[in-house]
C-alpha cells in the first residue's frame, strides 16, 4: 500500500495550496483583477485552473521520485526536498500577495524569488533523479511566463495605490 500512498500524498500536497489559492483568486477576479489594465497576450482565466492542476500534480510526483531515489528526508534528497518545500511555500504565497493584498509590486518581487527557487530546485533534483528535474521544467516555463505577466501588469498599473 505504501507504494501508492507516498506518491499520492506527494501529488496531493501541492494541490492543497492550489485549492486555497483558487478560493482567494475567485473572490478577486471580477471585483479587482478585471479592472486592471491587462496585456492582450494574457491567457483567458479559464486556462489557469487546469494548467495549475497539471503542474501541481507533476511537481508533486517529481518530489516523490526525488524522495524515493534520494533516501527520503535524511538522505541525498534532504537538500533538494528542502528547496522544493521552499519553492512550494513561495508558490502558495504569491496568490495572497497579488490577489489577496492587491500588491502588484510585491507580487512581482515574490514571483522573482519563486522563479529562482524553482530553478534551484530543478538543479538539485537533477542530482538525485534526472526525470524529476525534467518534470519540473514545464512549471519553470509557466512561472517564467507568469513572471513576465506579473511584471507587465505591475508596470501598466503602477498608478494604482499599493
Amino acid at each position: 500500500m505504501s507504494d501508492y500512498l507516498a506518491p499520492a500524498a506527494a501529488i496531493i500536497l501541492p494541490n492543497i495550496g492550489g485549492l486555497a489559492a483558487g478560493y482567494i483568486t475567485r473572490g478577486n477576479i471580477k471585483t479587482w483583477y478585471e479592472g486592471l489594465k491587462l496585456p492582450s497576450w494574457r491567457p483567458p482565466n479559464r486556462i489557469f485552473p487546469p494548467v495549475w492542476t497539471t503542474l501541481y500534480c507533476t511537481m508533486g510526483y517529481a518530489s516523490y521520485l526525488v524522495w524515493r531515489d534520494g533516501g527520503g528526508f535524511t538522505g541525498d534528497a534532504a537538500l533538494p526536498l528542502a528547496a522544493y518545500g521552499t519553492q512550494l511555500a513561495l508558490n502558495w504565497a504569491w496568490t495572497p500577495i497579488f490577489f489577496g493584498a492587491h500588491s502588484l509590486k510585491w507580487g512581482f518581487a515574490e514571483i522573482v524569488c519563486l522563479w529562482g527557487s524553482i530553478a534551484g530546485t530543478v538543479y538539485l533534483f537533477h542530482g538525485v533523479n534526472e526525470k524529476a528535474a525534467y518534470m519540473m521544467l514545464p512549471y519553470l516555463g509557466w512561472v517564467t511566463f507568469a513572471t513576465a505577466l506579473t511584471f507587465r501588469i505591475w508596470r501598466d498599473n503602477s498608478e494604482k495605490k499599493e
